[in-house]
């Protein structure tokens, strides 16, 4: 028995990243990569202090706020593909890249390693908490923002 003329290849493979994830993923490469240019920018711009790294601390609780503000707005907009792109490039893409947790760690690791052992221990705890305030605020903001100022 022959077989029908045409194509002979295998069926394309179902697993993998398909086409819309593809598409986000390259939404939030584009934030990341703008997220992390403003972070160093910040950073170029906040004088290096060793005994509290100002422009991290500083890039943590600026990028809570925003994502706290962004959450809310978000969260009152009708969904769509065209808002959970802007969800995706500007939350987990610019936030993303703006913010950042390893570098958090690594300033802990160098106080502790240069002996300031209080301020090892006060920093990354100061951090979380003022970045977990910034974000209420920001979400508190955010929803009033939302709601166009109506409580």
């Amino acid at each position: 028995m022959t077989e029908p003329s045409g194509d002979h290849s295998p069926p394309a493979p179902t697993r993998g990243i398909t086409w819309p994830h593809r598409r986000s993923a390259g939404v939030v490469f584009v934030g990341g990569t703008l997220g992390t240019a403003a972070r160093a920018a910040l950073l170029a711009a906040v004088p290096y202090d060793a005994t509290w790294p100002l422009g991290v601390f500083v890039a943590n609780a600026l990028g809570s706020f925003l994502l706290g503000l962004l959450v809310m707005v978000v969260a009152r907009s009708t969904r769509s593909r065209r808002i959970e792109n802007l969800r995706l490039l500007l939350g987990t893409g610019v936030l993303g890249g703006f913010t950042t947790y390893s570098a958090l760690a690594a300033d802990t690791v160098a106080l502790a390693s240069e002996g300031s052992l209080i301020e090892a221990v006060v920093y990354p705890l100061a951090s979380v908490i003022i970045g977990a305030a910034a974000a209420v605020l920001g979400m508190v903001m955010g929803n009033t923002v939302a709601s166009g100022g109506r409580r």
